[in-house]
């Protein structure tokens, strides 16, 4: 990365006017997983889960000559082995025509300080057991890729019928 490039490039925690922004990259990231199909989120949604009265996540943007090219939208959760809450981690996106120039770098170390700010006993997240290129990315970034643990997801009609017991 040159000196160039870092002056341009500056993080923040997003404001609600970044929300449609956060949602446009939103979409990028689903059609790259292959998940576009499940995307039910919408500007107010969104909006509402950063901003609302009881907000349940936070999100900070990258960007480039004042363009919003990334964002990060992270919460906390807590571990009971250590007591302590964490920081995790929900999405980490860089648009692709950004990538290369170790934004994504740059956003995992601003979210560590936070952590670290914060008082958190972990920094965690997810990647598709198909995307190298992050996991490898995130290897070299420090994380250890925990191979003994599964995601386990109820939602949709199974999550009602399992609510009603």
């Amino acid at each position: 990365m040159t000196a160039d490039t870092m002056n341009t490039f500056a993080i923040r925690p997003a404001t609600p006017a970044d929300v449609t922004h956060i949602m446009g990259m939103i979409h990028e990231l689903a059609v790259f997983e292959k998940l576009e199909h499940m995307v039910v989120a919408t500007d107010t949604l969104l909006h509402e889960g950063l901003f609302g009265a009881r907000p349940s996540c936070e999100a900070i943007v990258g960007e480039e000559d004042g363009n919003v090219v990334s964002y990060a939208l992270f919460f906390h959760n807590f571990s009971t082995f250590l007591t302590k809450k964490g920081l995790y981690l929900e999405d980490l996106y860089v648009r692709q025509d950004r990538r290369g120039k170790g934004y994504g770098s740059l956003m995992l170390k601003h979210l560590a300080r936070i952590a670290v700010d914060r008082d958190c006993g972990r920094f965690e997240w997810s990647v598709l057991d198909w995307n190298m290129p992050a996991i490898n990315f995130y290897k070299t970034m420090g994380a250890e890729v925990m191979p003994d643990w599964r995601i386990c997801r109820v939602s949709g009609e199974p999550l009602s019928a399992l609510a009603k017991g």
